[in-house]
């Protein structure tokens, strides 16, 4: 389904053009505020939420909500989120200083001087609740896929051009956000969510069963805590047979993760033995070019280890 992200600076009015925008597209709007809730009834009081976890936490609800439905997404920074997601239309409403202190001059009824203030203090809280979220106090403009300025177009009229321009991409003609990637999406954010101990909300009940490395053991505990279904070398895959159809070689990958169609492999091994296992990979891909697998080697395990503080020693592999 069809997302449209509308964010702006203070004074231009971006709720109310945001709100337009779905009403004349007939679609859902889901502003910071309702977008924050939904956060906290799934992950705990947003104060106790690192700020740096909220790309990948509403990435993680926005493509959910995207497998639904078309949507509207009004808050600051709504351009980072989704970002490998081509169904996506950005929008950003500007104006002058001098327009933006008279809309609040008119909506907050204040003098002048005070709505200056207000509007110096409202940029700096934004551009603080960017940086923080975020990484960057400021977007580029090559973060976008319109500019409207609101000294120039009211309201009605910048959602007028938004629902124009979502026709002519056609993004209301899109079906369902594709479940590989959904799942994509959900997964990378569940990985980048590990480093701030959130776990998704739910309970998996897994069983543990007997381990054949220690890399597989904590690699395990990462899914648990985290709640991602898994399985145990739940199947083999046949790589080569001898004339009577026998199987002489055959891979079976460490782990399964069925919520995400995903198959994993640890080689946390030597380079003599992760060339021979390459070409296992390499050849599995090739015979079964529907089966998603993805290869941690010992430095991108390593990395998850010390960088998301998986185990508390160092791992000798």
């Amino acid at each position: 389904m069809a997302v449209l992200t509308v964010s702006g600076q203070a004074g231009c009015r971006v709720e109310e053009a945001a709100r337009l925008t779905a009403r004349k597209l007939g679609i859902e709007l889901f502003t910071a505020t309702r977008l924050h809730r939904l956060v906290e009834e799934q992950y705990g009081p947003a104060p106790e939420l690192p700020e740096k976890a909220w790309p990948h936490l509403l990435s993680s609800i926005l493509a959910r909500l995207a497998a639904a439905g078309h949507l509207v997404a009004c808050f600051p920074g709504a351009e980072f989120v989704l970002r490998q997601y081509p169904a996506v239309l950005r929008a950003y409403i500007v104006a002058p200083a001098s327009y933006r202190t008279g809309m609040l001059m008119l909506e907050r009824g204040l003098e002048r001087p005070a709505a200056r203030e207000l509007l110096s203090r409202l940029d700096k809280e934004r551009r603080a609740l960017r940086r923080r979220r975020f990484g960057r106090a400021t977007a580029a403009p090559e973060l976008f896929d319109l500019t409207f300025n609101a000294a120039l177009m009211d309201s009605e009229a910048v959602a007028a051009l938004l629902a124009e321009a979502a026709s002519r991409r056609g993004l209301l003609e899109e079906g369902p956000m594709p479940q590989a990637t959904e799942r994509e999406i959900q997964f990378q954010a569940r990985l980048n969510l590990a480093r701030h101990r959130i776990p998704p909300p739910g309970d998996l009940g897994l069983e543990r069963p007997r381990f054949e490395h220690p890399s597989e053991e904590i690699f395990a505990s990462l899914l648990d805590f985290y709640r991602i279904a898994w399985e145990y070398e739940p199947r083999s895959f046949p790589l080569r047979w001898d004339e009577n159809g026998n199987v002489l070689e055959a891979f079976t990958p460490d782990f399964y993760l069925p919520e995400f169609d995903l198959y994993v492999e640890l080689t946390t091994m030597k380079q003599a033995l992760v060339t021979r296992k390459n070409r296992k990979i390499r050849r599995l891909r090739r015979l079964y070019p529907g089966v998603n697998i993805q290869v941690f080697y010992q430095k991108d395990f390593q990395n998850l280890i010390f960088k998301y503080g998986l185990a508390e020693r160092t791992m000798r592999v």
